[in-house]
């Protein structure tokens, strides 16, 4: 694989099955590739700060500071303390919604019917909402601590009235996503579906991640000076890293 973004073989690879949940503790200086294998994937995510579960992923901020309304290659992902968790410097998706929350086990109930793990072990069905407070649970939070996610894999458009759909026209089996982490940080994510997807049957679609070393990062980085306010969130983080880590 050749990309100027990691470097050499990736340190972990693994699959994580449609449905499912999983959460990690990845150091500053690693890069984290998302894979939709089949296409149609939805990877629902969020972060925190392993050494300070108050800071989290602020998904207001990382839009207006960057004047969009999606993320792609270039953005940055901040934290409401103003720093930033990761970069996208790969994407062959261009899309990822922002906006469009989890699905609750009622909403998924009710689209798709009630599938309990006591009656269908492995072939249950999981919420976005509940397999985030799972994974949360593990490092002694919960409900209060959850915010406003971003789905991978899952593009958003808008009709003339404004109303939200999600476009699943083109699904893009082998379409990848680069994160690189500026700052050491709990990630938490499941692969349930996006709260807009109207297929007949619940949609299992599984999600391959791969951990690489990050390259040195070069002068004109195309995430850190694509604006000003992520030059200034990039010394934010550089400070942090540099007096508090």
């Amino acid at each position: 694989m050749t990309n100027t973004t990691i470097l050499n073989n990736p340190l972990y690879t693994d699959t994580l099955p449609g449905g499912a949940h999983w959460s990690f503790r990845i150091k500053k200086g690693k890069t984290l590739r998302l894979i939709d294998v089949e296409g149609g994937a939805n990877v629902g995510m969020l972060f925190y700060n392993p050494a300070d579960l108050l800071e989290r992923y602020n998904a207001p901020d990382t839009l207006k500071c960057q004047h969009t309304f999606k993320l792609t290659k270039g953005h940055c992902l901040y934290s409401d303390m103003g720093r930033i968790f990761c970069s996208i410097v790969d994407d062959s998706f261009g899309w990822h919604d922002t906006v469009c929350g989890n699905l609750s086990k009622k909403m998924i109930d009710k689209r798709w019917g009630v599938h309990s793990y006591q009656d269908f072990r492995n072939d249950w069905t999981l919420s976005g909402h509940d397999s985030f407070l799972v994974e949360l649970a593990k490092y002694g939070m919960g409900r209060r601590d959850l915010a406003a996610n971003i789905n991978f894999f899952s593009r958003v458009v808008t009709d003339s009235e404004g109303n939200l759909s999600l476009d699943a026209s083109n699904p893009q089996a082998g379409a990848h996503v680069d994160l690189r982490f500026e700052m050491d940080t709990l990630m938490v994510f499941h692969t349930c579906p996006h709260p807009l997807n109207k297929a007949a049957q619940y949609p299992k679609k599984p999600v391959s991640y791969e951990f690489y070393e990050s390259a040195p990062i070069a002068p004109g980085d195309i995430c850190i000076d694509a604006c000003g306010e992520n030059q200034r969130g990039y010394k934010n983080t550089t400070l942090y890293n540099e007096l508090y880590v």
